[in-house]
């Protein structure tokens, strides 16, 4: 059982990275059923006398908080499913979903905190009522494709003051898994492969590209491509610059202010005077993102409105800089669907920005300037 609440950041970041090792090199021979269920969807398996509980308000808060960055109905990071279950069969139907969480106090008699003693040896039982320890992963414990999360303490109270402590890291976990699996199943359906390979023998860079993308701007810095559907407007556009000996400056402001002068021009509306801008009246967060590599990057989410129109929508940011090659990279997803529920596509092009590469052998002379356009950094 691997304990990951017991340790420092630094180690649990290295733990999690060998689990994640084991888990794909295990996944080549697993010839299980795939676990059931949407990816934005956690059963949280606890006694019914705990669904108003402490604990459950703590689930609610980390990751089943409302998103800010996304305009219209409020929608949840996750949609959580509370359960109990009376019998094996209850369990075994609970024990197919993708997404689970077992929660409860150590030493409550009630079938959950039972199960829960169950999977735990008394070495980390013993841990867990001294407060050492309160969060234990079951990684495709029944089932392939599945993330499971064991959360138990000497209390209630107590455990809720954990799930909130450790909230980034919790939930972060669960993220890095859903966004693995959009990225399989966007792009197992007719990837533009041809799409990213011209990026990448042409600018030095690329991301994977989902079907029905259409390029419609293309300079030798900026490039726009858009996926029209009659409900489900989506699109993205990239910027890159060469030259720029350090990424100091970076900060949020600075990518706000980028991404406005950007798209003021290459993603006009309409009407003569209507442009793309950030909404800054409503939420926008920027945060630094965790690369296995030598890229610096940061992921801003916000909602975008149109000037002289009453449209909006949400957006993921990605701003990376490669140190090796001196190159400073903006990549964006936006969407216009008025009627649509927006979470999984939000976590969609999540997923999709963290597909960015970096050629570290590329050089500017590589391609030739098409119109003469440039961006300054400021």
């Amino acid at each position: 059982m691997i304990d990951i609440m017991k340790m420092n950041k630094q180690n649990i970041g290295l733990l999690l990275l060998l689990a994640g090792f084991l888990f794909s090199t295990a996944c080549e021979g697993d010839y299980r059923q795939r676990a059931i269920g949407d990816n934005v969807e956690i059963f949280v398996v606890m006694d019914s006398t705990l669904h108003e509980s402490e604990t459950a308000a703590a689930l609610r808060e980390t990751f089943g908080r409302y998103l800010q960055t996304i305009p219209g109905q409020p929608e949840e990071l996750y949609t959580l499913r509370f359960r109990d279950f009376r019998s094996n069969e209850e369990l075994e139907q609970l024990q197919k979903y993708k997404n689970l969480i077992f929660a409860g106090p150590i030493d409550d008699e009630t079938n959950a905190s039972t199960l829960i003693r169950g999977v735990l040896s008394d070495e980390v039982e013993e841990r867990v009522r001294s407060g050492e320890s309160f969060a234990f992963p079951l990684n495709n414990h029944w089932y392939r494709d599945q993330w499971a999360l064991v959360l138990t303490s000497s209390s209630d109270s107590e455990l809720a003051e954990n799930i909130r402590r450790a909230e980034e890291e919790l939930v972060g976990r669960a993220l890095d898994r859903e966004l693995a699996r959009w990225e399989e199943s966007i792009y197992e359906r007719a990837e533009q492969v041809e799409v990213s390979d011209s990026l990448w023998n042409r600018n030095g860079w690329s991301v994977r590209m989902q079907h029905d993308y259409v390029q419609t701007v293309d300079t030798s810095k900026v490039i726009v491509y858009r996926r029209y559907l009659p409900n489900n407007n989506r699109w993205m556009w990239a910027w890159w610059q060469d030259d720029v000996p350090d990424a100091g400056f970076v900060n949020p402001e600075w990518i706000n202010a980028t991404r406005d002068s950007l798209m003021e021009i290459y993603m006009r509306g309409e009407r003569p005077q209507s442009y793309l801008q950030t909404d800054y009246n409503r939420g926008l967060e920027t945060r630094e993102i965790d690369r296995d590599d030598r890229i610096v990057g940061w992921e801003t989410m916000g909602i975008w409105e149109m000037t002289a129109d009453l449209m909006g929508g949400p957006f993921v940011n990605f701003t990376y800089y490669d140190p090796e090659t001196e190159r400073l990279f903006m990549i964006e997803y936006g969407q216009f669907a008025p009627n649509v529920g927006k979470r999984r596509f939000v976590h969609q092009f999540r997923a999709m920005g963290r597909t960015f590469e970096s050629d570290s052998t590329f050089t500017p002379d590589r391609y030739e300037e098409s119109d003469g356009q440039q961006s300054a950094v400021q």
